[in-house]
């Protein structure tokens, strides 16, 4: 059986990926959370993990650290994960690695709050930039594929790759320019895997401090969706 570490719902983009992808993919493992903030457990979970982060995956005595190694390694057994269709194939592996190692201003500045509503103060150019470079990427691969998926008809680990931006859209109601990529953010909050991640990140009781603090530092809260936390959560 495979295992999957994550992080809270609420605020782990990087979790999300795999655990997406997995899920749409019909995937079988078992979900293993980590709280932010809980510092026993990181300590324990950093001496098992290859580089201390999440996500990680355990499949037998194989443990792969990092989300596009995660679902590299899954897509030599579920090929299903990337699209059957060569050229396809090689755009949604680019899409990936473009997400994975891009776009650090709209990261930066809109960080992953599921379960909250906001305004950022002040948007910096470089994160128009980004929404502006993403509409022409998602743009091209719904043209080119016939959509109504970035790489074709089905949802893949590229689709994986931009929930947490599709995510950060919603949150902070960032305008996304381009009939074709505005629709394929809402097709991917539509997606049963993101509506299940949403329901139970709202429901997470556990407040992280410092993502709380950056959000209030860089944004105004105009709606909060979560339940308030317990005493004793």
């Amino acid at each position: 059986m495979l295992t999957l570490w994550i992080a809270n719902k609420n605020y782990s983009s990087w979790s999300l990926r795999p655990w997406i992808a997995m899920r749409e993919a019909g995937i079988d493992f078992v979900e293993r959370k980590i709280r932010f903030g809980d510092a026993a457990a990181w300590k324990a979970f950093r001496a098992a993990s290859p580089n201390g982060l999440v996500p990680m995956l355990e499949d037998g005595d194989i443990r792969v650290a990092d989300s596009l190694a995660i679902v590299e390694h899954l897509a030599e057994t579920h090929p299903a994960l990337w699209p059957e269709d060569r050229a396809a194939r090689a755009f949604a592996r680019s899409a990936a690695a473009m997400m994975h190692s891009g776009y650090a201003a709209l990261r930066d500045t809109c960080t992953m709050n599921v379960g909250a509503r906001a305004r950022v103060r002040e948007m910096p150019p470089a994160v128009t930039r980004d929404l502006d470079d993403l509409s022409s990427l998602w743009t091209r691969g719904l043209t080119a594929f016939g959509g109504p998926f970035l790489a074709g008809a089905r949802f893949t680990a590229a689709d994986a790759f931009f929930c947490p931006v599709a995510f950060r859209v919603q949150t902070y109601g960032l305008a996304v320019p381009g009939d074709a990529a505005s629709g394929y953010v809402t097709r991917l909050l539509e997606v049963p895997s993101m509506l299940d991640w949403q329901t139970r990140a709202v429901a997470e009781t556990f407040r992280d401090a410092a993502h709380e603090e950056d959000l209030a530092m860089k944004a105004e809260i105009l709606e909060d969706l979560r339940i308030p936390e317990r005493p004793d959560a």
